[in-house]
C-alpha cells in the first residue's frame, strides 16, 4: 500500500549458561567475607547468552526482553522474607540506568589512603556519629555529602560501577559486621569486578579498555515495582552486565536483609 511504512522491532532471546561459574561465588575466602557482611545467601550472579547485536541505545528494550524471556523467568528468583521466590506476575515495564564503567585499575581508591580516612596500617579511622555507634570515616565518606572527605573521590569516579560495587560491599546487609581495615573491601571489590567485567587490549596501543555495558535495572509488574524488590533500598540492587562481543549477560543481584546461609 502506498505510503505504508514497515518497521522492525528488535527483540532479544536468552539462554542460560549454567556452566559459566563466577569465581567469587566459589572462593571460600570471599564467601566467608560475604557471610560476615550479611550478604551471603542474598547475593547471586546468573549468566545467559543472547541472540542479537547489543548497542547501549537499545538498553531498555534489552532489559524488558530479558525480564519477559521464558528461559530467564524459569530460573529467575528474588529474595522475599528470607526465601528465594519466582516472579509471580508478568513484567510490564523496566527502568534502566546505564552505569559508567571505564575503570581498568584500582587507582580510583588511591585518594582514600592519603586523606585521613585510613591509617598507614590500613585500618579505618573511627569517628563519632549521633545515630550509628562504632562509626568510621570510610562509611561517612561514602554516604554523607557534608563529610569533609566526601569529594576526595570525584563526582565522575563515584558513579563508576567499580566504586558503586565497593560501596555496596562496605555497607553489606542488615547484620553487617564492618571491617576494621580497608583491605578486605578493596580485594573483594577487585575480585568481583574482574569476574563481572570484560576487557580487551588494543593491538596497536596495548591499552586495556572495558567492553562491558553495565545496566542498573528495576522491573515493574501491574502492581508496581517487583524486582529487585518491592521497596526501594540502596542495598537491594540488580545489574545486567553485558558483553556485546561474546553476547553474554550476567545478572548480578543482592537483596538487603539478614544473611540466610552459612558456609
Amino acid at each position: 500500500m502506498a505510503g505504508e511504512i514497515y518497521t522492525f522491532e528488535q527483540t532479544f532471546s536468552f539462554s542460560p549458561l549454567p556452566s559459566k561459574k563466577l569465581s567469587f561465588l566459589q572462593d571460600r575466602d570471599t564467601l566467608s567475607l560475604l557471610m560476615k557482611w550479611s550478604m551471603l545467601g542474598r547475593i547471586s550472579a546468573q549468566s545467559y547468552s543472547f541472540d542479537q547485536c547489543f548497542y547501549p541505545y537499545s538498553s531498555e528494550k534489552f532489559a524488558l526482553c530479558f525480564f519477559k524471556d521464558p528461559n530467564v523467568l524459569s530460573g529467575l528468583r528474588k529474595m522475599e522474607a528470607g526465601a528465594w521466590v519466582p516472579l509471580d506476575k508478568p513484567v510490564v515495564s523496566v527502568d534502566v540506568e546505564v552505569v559508567p564503567c571505564t575503570q581498568v585499575s584500582m587507582e580510583i581508591f588511591d585518594p582514600i589512603y592519603s586523606c585521613g580516612i585510613v591509617r598507614p596500617s590500613g585500618h579505618v579511622v573511627k569517628c563519632f556519629h549521633d545515630v550509628y555507634p562504632d562509626y568510621d570515616e570510610l562509611r561517612q565518606m561514602l554516604q554523607e555529602e557534608d563529610s569533609e572527605h566526601y569529594y576526595v573521590v570525584g563526582k565522575k569516579e563515584r558513579v563508576e560501577f567499580l566504586f558503586r560495587l565497593f560501596k555496596h560491599l562496605c555497607f553489606g546487609g542488615e547484620l553487617c559486621q564492618y571491617e576494621d581495615a580497608i583491605d578486605p573491601y578493596i580485594s573483594t571489590t577487585k575480585k568481583i569486578y574482574k569476574d563481572l567485567i570484560s576487557v580487551q587490549r588494543d593491538p596497536e596501543t596495548k591499552n586495556i579498555s572495558v567492553v562491558s555495558t553495565v545496566l542498573k535495572v528495576c522491573a515493574y509488574d501491574e502492581s508496581g515495582r517487583c524486582y529487585p524488590g518491592r521497596r526501594e533500598e540502596e542495598q537491594t540492587f540488580a545489574y545486567l552486565i553485558v558483553d556485546p562481543f561474546k553476547r553474554h549477560v550476567t545478572l548480578f543481584y543482592h537483596c538487603y536483609g539478614v544473611g540466610s546461609f552459612t558456609l
